[in-house]
């Protein structure tokens, strides 16, 4: 995986030229953007499983029909793989944030997602409903910095435009 400076140096080279005052701008951005990364990535690894669990709570009780008798959560097989679920997309957006860049979402969740719900008959609300929901939850001080807050909802905010 290509780190974001690479990818603008690259991208400086494949066009003939040395990285222009844009070019360096932007790496400069998101040099200062890496220490709230990393607050947002450590703070979300100390408790993502938590989190991931009281997204997925919410979510049924939101939608008590995905537990009923056919119901996609209808079993406690089914519900735990929703959790999973959860904790996967929370787990790929920790990568982002320490690398400071979509490519785990883009690789590893949303290259295929529309299709694989779509063929297992899943319905994404659900999940679009636990990551708003983690979003609007997560606030500062209590969870961590306004500034590692706005990089946690940036992933988020990419993730939940993924499902529309």
């Amino acid at each position: 995986m290509k780190s974001f400076i690479s990818t603008v140096i690259n991208a400086a080279d494949i066009a003939g030229r040395f990285p222009n005052d844009s070019d360096l701008e932007s790496i400069r951005g998101n040099l200062q953007r890496t220490r709230p990364r990393m607050e947002a990535a450590e703070k979300l690894a100390e408790r993502l499983d938590a989190v991931a669990k009281e997204a997925g709570d919410w979510v049924l009780k939101k939608y008590p029909e995905l537990t009923k008798p056919d119901g996609i959560c209808d079993s406690q097989v089914k519900i735990e793989k929703c959790y999973r679920d959860l904790s996967h997309y929370l787990r790929l957006i920790n990568y982002c944030l320490v690398v400071g860049d979509t490519a785990p979402l883009d690789d590893w969740a949303i290259a295929g997602q529309r299709e694989v719900y779509r063929a297992l008959n899943l319905p994404t609300a659900p999940y679009v409903s636990a990551l708003q929901y983690t979003r609007d939850r997560a606030c500062s001080p209590r969870d961590m910095s306004p500034q590692a807050l706005v990089e946690f909802w940036a992933y988020l905010d990419y993730l939940i435009n993924s499902f529309s």
